[in-house]
Formats: structure tokens, sequence, C-alpha cells
């Protein structure tokens, strides 16, 4: 469900994966770049957790 929105409302794919913990095989360079996209990353999760709370206010009003 994240992804999809995400991706449709435009989000950086890279972001979305590196949030997701969709990274690299590679130990050593996923380990270093944890932090990659850090700024974008939080801003993608304050949006995502302002949608939910959109969807639950939706859903108490029905």
């Amino acid at each position: 469900m994240a992804s999809t929105n995400l991706h449709e409302h435009g989000w950086n794919s890279r972001v979305m994966e590196m949030q997701l913990a969709h990274v690299d095989n590679n130990k050593v360079r996923g380990i270093y770049n944890r932090a990659e996209y850090i700024d974008e990353r939080r801003k993608m999760m304050q949006w995502w957790a302002n949608f939910l709370d959109v969807l639950r206010k939706e859903k108490i009003q029905d």
C-alpha cells in the first residue's frame, strides 16, 4: 500500500526503496548508506503519516 501510494504521489523511487529497506545485498555498502536521503525520507514519512490520518478521519466519518 505504501509503495503504490508513494509512487502515485510522485515520491522518488530510490528514496522509497531506502525507506522500505529494499537495499543493496552488499551488507557493508548497506551499513554505510543507512542515512542516505535521510532528509527526503523524513519528509516522505511525514507526508505518509498525514495521508493515513486523512484516511482514518474519512473512515470515522463514514
